[in-house]
């Protein structure tokens, strides 16, 4: 069985601005072949479903377009009806804002900012941060994540390039200083690129997810924790995200390298090396790429590319795929959805079945207690 999963955002999306366009969405989607949907929870510092915890700590209950409604719940039943699992997805993990200087979380809590070495707000490719190495931050949003799985009928929840992780430049703000000066006494390094540096902090965030993992599994030991992260190492230098670590310690039990590449060679390449240099054949059973369908206006994928994609896929042992974002599948009278519809996804495939007999038992190496 195949994971045929789509991302629905809130940005470039209408589909969470109505019941009735949920609605569709599933039908069209069920249609089509996916068997599961990561639609946003949490983005630019509000959630997408009323939440008790950002109305306790932030006075805003849900982001302000949706109040009055709950999409996430809306997306859940009509996604139910037909038979598509549902994983909610965290996008903006430690992220606080997006070109607003920290935005309403850190105007709110300044002392959650993340530092950079000059002592500066962390912000990277636009994104500002939150420091995901405090300890009041990793309980606010573990807290996010245990209303969403506690609350709702799903399968499980998503992390991505922003959850766990925080920009390499980060970890200079007062209590990590202390912490790393208390184990190796000395101050961090100037370097942020300093091996040692980024593989400890790295470990943290590792720790972060192993304590995600453990509490999602105390809840529901069939749901599942899915990852979306950048490519390794990549992502390792760029955002502390240890990948191999959490695939060796069965922190994950689906992951979606996000191969975001505009041709097909490109692409390739991006798999070779996951099958030959980074996945056991064991842990290649919880591999299912990130396969970047379209962005805005600029760029949509062709349907040569998009079957020759999947296609390899199955060649190299890689039973999924999940596809950013859901809008790609309706340009040009759907155009690519039909291209999946009459191919690849043509015959049926159920998630549960994949739950059964893809996923395998975790192994908590090296995690103490």
């Amino acid at each position: 069985m195949e994971i045929r999963g789509v991302w629905i955002p809130n940005t470039d999306s209408l589909v969470l601005t109505s019941k009735q366009r949920i609605a569709e969405a599933m039908d069209f989607l069920a249609e089509t072949g996916f068997n599961v949907v990561f639609p946003v929870v949490w983005s630019k510092g509000f959630t997408v479903y009323p939440s008790q915890v950002m109305a306790k700590l932030f006075g805003i209950e849900i982001d302000p377009r949706y109040k009055g409604r709950d999409p996430l719940a809306d997306i859940t039943a009509e996604a139910s009806r037909v038979g598509i699992a549902v994983i909610p997805w965290f996008e903006y993990g430690f992220a606080s804002s997006y070109n607003q200087n920290g935005g309403h979380l850190l105007a709110k809590k300044p002392h959650w900012a993340a530092r950079d070495r000059n002592g500066n707000l962390l912000k990277k490719n636009n994104f500002e941060w939150m420091n995901a190495f405090n300890p009041e931050v990793q309980d606010f949003v573990l807290s996010l994540i245990l209303e969403v799985v506690n609350n709702y009928d799903i399968a499980g929840i998503q992390g991505d390039d922003r959850l766990p992780a925080i920009p390499s430049e980060g970890g200079y703000d007062y209590l990590t200083v202390c912490r790393y000066r208390e184990e190796f006494n000395c101050n961090p390094p100037h370097n942020c690129k300093n091996r040692q540096w980024l593989q400890w902090r790295a470990d943290l965030l590792t720790d972060f997810l192993a304590r995600i993992y453990c509490e999602i599994k105390a809840i529901g030991p069939n749901l599942f924790v899915s990852m979306a992260p950048s490519i390794y190492d990549w992502g390792f230098q760029e955002y502390l995200q240890d990948t191999k670590s959490w695939l060796d310690k069965g922190l994950v039990d689906i992951i979606h390298p996000q191969l975001y590449r505009r041709d097909f060679k490109s692409y390739k390449c991006l798999v070779d090396k996951l099958v030959i240099e980074q996945f056991s054949c064991e842990q290649l059973q919880r591999l299912a790429p990130g396969i970047l369908m379209n962005l805005g206006s600029s760029y949509r994928i062709s349907p040569d590319y998009l079957l020759q994609a999947i296609s390899y896929n199955r060649s190299r042992g890689i039973f999924g795929e999940v596809f950013f974002f859901y809008e790609g599948l309706r340009a040009d009278d759907d155009a690519l959805a039909k291209v999946l519809r009459n191919g690849p996804y043509a015959k049926a495939a159920n998630l549960r079945t994949y739950a059964l007999t893809k996923v395998l038992p975790p192994r908590f190496w090296g995690l103490g207690g």
